[in-house]
């Protein structure tokens, strides 16, 4: 096969978070950056040009964390709770069809790729159980959008409901029955029928499957181990939601009589390839045994805060060497796939924990985060987050002509607390333009847009029965969740210091 060749000349390049800034050109061969040095460096005489004058050129961001179901239902709720969100998830979630899991993620994989997005970590949720159909799915659609993906399947084998003690006996009699209905199947018929998505090849530089045991209360604890042997047999990643609120660490060491990150240790699941999503309401037990276990975090600042979970301590992981990877969460709990802003609050909440400056995080730990330590989460940490010989290319242009560039200082400060994404240019994945002027090269807006919204309307009818009973659901759960506020956590992570749930 014969090899192309691109050059880039005459960019700004911020080869990664710790550099500064220069004037160098970029040979790329394949889907490899070759060469990178001064204006004017050597190319085949047969290499496409592209010209990047007044831009600036980034690795492209990585987004830790993130759910392609989520996009059908952006915007739907406003002082949802986590707890609350679980709980009308048969409604935002119900009626889709195999197109629906291929079109939510596309639509998805769109919005991160116009805002400088390159690759994700996809913890996809299908109702009632995952299958391999369904993944096979949600990985085509990144594949046809230009963008790498991890797959990691969601799952349980307990609903939320026998996850929490006491809240199903604390219900009327007529929710009671709707909720034993949502259990789900057994763990092992799961893992069964998603063995055909694990074993399908795909091409690891683009698609990589993982695990998602969706929160460990929902999973018992043979199910969570069944998972870590098939994480250590095939060397896939696990995803997780631990300690993600309050709620569900009062819960953890109600059930466990200690904390979920020291249970999960017991069972042996903490490795290199561990991620926790979320990860708010740690004891420093609990980061000093991730330390120990190279296990990974994605730290997701706009959902923590929007559902009302408390500020994750990003400085006390990241000063213990922890791996910290950078994400938005769902379109329908974080509302946006916007990783300039996941940076910018990621930052920003860090500084409302207290006023010694020195644990603030600094731009430079929030890019990093959002590129080399979200790039080791996906499993590609020699292969992305930076931009220098060896590695991928995935770029990001940005337009210094823009008002956000005007006047330009310092190039990191600028990218994470001003840049939101509307001075994009172009984006390329692998070499190749997925974005290109500001346009989509791989997926048509114009017919997504009419697919999702005939979809949406479709499923706005047929979920009408399953929206009532869960808004009933949702006042029996609001009132139960804040009766366990009573119980004091040995953590606080609210913003208020003598914050709890009563």
């Amino acid at each position: 096969m014969t090899s192309t060749y691109t050059v880039i000349r005459g960019g700004l390049v911020l080869a990664h978070a710790q550099a500064q800034a220069e004037p160098l050109d970029i040979l790329i061969k394949d889907d490899e950056i070759q060469a990178m040095g001064p204006p004017g460096l050597t190319a085949p005489a047969e290499a496409a040009v592209v010209r990047a004058e007044d831009q600036l050129l980034h690795p492209g961001l990585i987004n830790a964390h993130t759910h392609g179901h989520g996009t059908y239902a952006k915007a739907m709720g406003d002082r949802w709770s986590l707890e609350l969100l679980l709980t009308a998830g048969p409604w935002i979630n119900g009626d889709r069809h195999l197109e629906d899991k291929y079109l939510s993620t596309q639509l998805n994989a769109a919005e991160m790729l116009l805002k400088g997005c390159t690759a994700s970590y996809d913890l996809y949720s299908e109702i009632p159980v995952p299958s391999a159909e369904g993944m096979a799915a949600v990985a085509q659609a990144y594949q046809d959008a230009g963008m790498r993906a991890t797959v990691a399947p969601m799952m349980a084998d307990l609903s939320f409901y026998q996850s929490v003690p006491g809240l199903i006996q604390a219900m009327p009699e007529e929710l009671q029955d709707f909720v034993r209905r949502l259990a789900p199947q057994p763990f092992e018929a799961t893992l069964a029928g998603l063995a055909g998505f694990l074993d399908q090849r795909h091409d690891p530089d683009r698609i990589r499957v993982a695990l998602a045991p969706t929160i460990p209360m929902l999973c018992s604890d043979e199910f969570l181990q069944a998972c870590g042997r098939i994480s250590l047999e095939r060397g896939i990643g696990l995803h997780s939601h631990v300690g993600e609120s309050y709620v569900q660490a009062l819960t953890g060491m109600k059930r466990y009589g200690t904390t979920i990150v020291q249970h999960l240790d017991k069972l042996g699941l903490l490795s290199p390839r561990f991620t926790l999503a979320h990860a708010i309401w740690l004891d420093e037990r609990d980061m000093d045994i991730l330390a120990e276990r190279d296990a990974m975090i994605a730290h997701n600042p706009a959902s923590n805060m929007r559902l009302g979970n408390g500020i994750a301590d990003l400085h006390a992981m990241l000063e213990r060497g922890i791996t910290v990877g950078l994400g938005t969460d769902g379109s329908n709990s974080g509302d946006n796939q916007n990783m300039y802003e996941a940076m910018r609050l990621a930052s920003f909440s860090s500084k409302v924990r207290g006023p010694d400056t020195a644990r603030w995080v600094t731009t430079r730990q929030a890019l990093a985060a959002a590129t080399e330590g979200s790039a080791r989460c996906l499993g590609l940490g020699t292969q992305l987050g930076r931009l220098e010989a060896g590695r991928k290319a995935d770029i990001v242009f940005l337009d210094l002509a823009h008002i956000n560039w005007i006047p330009h200082n310092d190039t990191v400060n600028q990218l994470v607390h001003l840049e939101d994404g509307l001075a994009l240019r172009h984006v390329m994945v692998g070499g190749r333009f997925a974005v290109r002027d500001r346009q989509l090269t791989q997926v048509d807006m114009a017919q997504l847009r009419r697919q999702v919204e005939q979809a949406q309307e479709r499923i706005e009818r047929n979920t009408r029965d399953k929206r009532r009973v869960t808004e009933q659901l949702a006042r029996a759960v609001g009132a139960f969740c804040l009766c366990l506020g009573h119980d004091r956590y040995h953590v606080q992570r609210w913003a208020h210091p003598d914050q709890s749930l009563t």
